[in-house]
């Protein structure tokens, strides 16, 4: 299939387009850096300049591409972790989740894709029982940082989920780590490696019906039934 994968030169998406090329599919990824973009090339993809904000050039990039499926990875957050950056950087990510969402689902309707899947979050869950079912509610309530992520969110989802016209899926991640991220194990929960994370993207490219999966490790924070069982998501993968 023709994959458009918004956000490959992330750190979900540099662990994605080689699973996605050696399952046999097309894909065109976008960064905002020609030299990012040369570098997706190496990897197996065609390579896109193209900001998600150009809602124009978003449109021409994908309608180029004839995608089946457009995955969502996009993020704007730093390299590494800074208290005192942290409200600023969560703000410009929420813009990513609500804005870009909704230029990345208009594109993908007017290109004809068929399916959708875009990368949330497991831990903007209400305080209350665990684990966590994806029926469980958000922390609507939530002030600060806390309150601008979960806006976030909302947004992403509710845009994702009721396109018309379109299969969209949500993947609800846990707290990255491994390469990339900013913690080489895990430290919070509850946790996903960027390996079982990419793994899941590729699986819920042709499995898994419409919908919100929390797609994290089962250490009882939330629940993964729903993962393992429509896409077969095992926690445990790890590329060699």
């Amino acid at each position: 299939m023709n994959i458009f994968l918004a956000g490959a030169s992330g750190v979900i998406g540099r662990r994605l387009v080689p699973l996605l090329r050696d399952a046999g599919h097309v894909v065109t990824g976008t960064t905002r850096s020609s030299e990012k973009a040369a570098a997706l090339e190496t990897l197996g993809a065609k390579g896109v300049v193209v900001d998600v904000y150009d809602a124009r050039a978003l449109l021409k990039a994908m309608y180029a591409a004839h995608p089946d499926v457009v995955i969502h990875q996009l993020t704007d957050l730093p390299d590494t972790i800074n208290p005192q950056t942290y409200p600023a950087a969560i703000g410009r990510n929420s813009r990513v989740r609500i804005e870009g969402t909704a230029n990345l689902v208009a594109a993908a309707l007017m290109s004809g894709a068929r399916r959708m899947i875009a990368q949330s979050v497991a831990f903007a869950y209400a305080p209350g029982g665990e684990p966590h079912a994806e029926s469980a509610p958000l922390d609507r309530r939530a002030e600060g940082a806390r309150g601008k992520l979960v806006e976030g969110i909302l947004a992403l989802e509710k845009s994702v989920t009721e396109a018309r016209g379109i299969d969209g899926i949500v993947l609800r991640y846990g707290y990255f780590y491994g390469p990339g991220t900013w913690d080489m194990a895990p430290t919070r929960k509850p946790p996903i490696h960027v390996d079982a994370a990419a793994h899941a993207a590729l699986l819920a490219v042709t499995r898994g019906t419409p919908g919100i999966y929390n797609v994290a490790e089962d250490d009882g924070a939330v629940s993964i039934d729903k993962a393992r069982t429509e896409f077969g998501f095992d926690p445990s993968f790890c590329i060699r």
